[in-house]
């Protein structure tokens, strides 16, 4: 069994992702979401779709957070 890196749980069906040449080991896809997923820069909220990135590097869960952060010229993508 492998443990998770998140939570600390001994699983049977645990599961690796590897990013940028670090592997993690996850029980749950909540537990690798917690790990891995970007936060917003305006709201803090997990980006766990497309989400938007500015110019700067910046990433953003929608264009209306962007927008109230002062950063112009992006689109959420439909």
């Amino acid at each position: 069994m492998a443990v998770c890196d998140t939570c600390g749980n001994d699983y049977d069906r645990a599961f690796q992702i590897t990013r940028a040449g670090k592997t993690m080991t996850f029980d749950s896809f909540e537990c690798a979401i917690s790990a891995m997923a970007p936060r917003c820069e305006h709201c803090n909220c997990r980006v766990i779709g497309h989400g938007v990135e500015a110019a700067n590097g910046k990433i953003f869960c929608c264009a209306h957070c962007a927008a109230q952060s002062n950063v112009t010229g992006l689109k959420d993508r439909m």
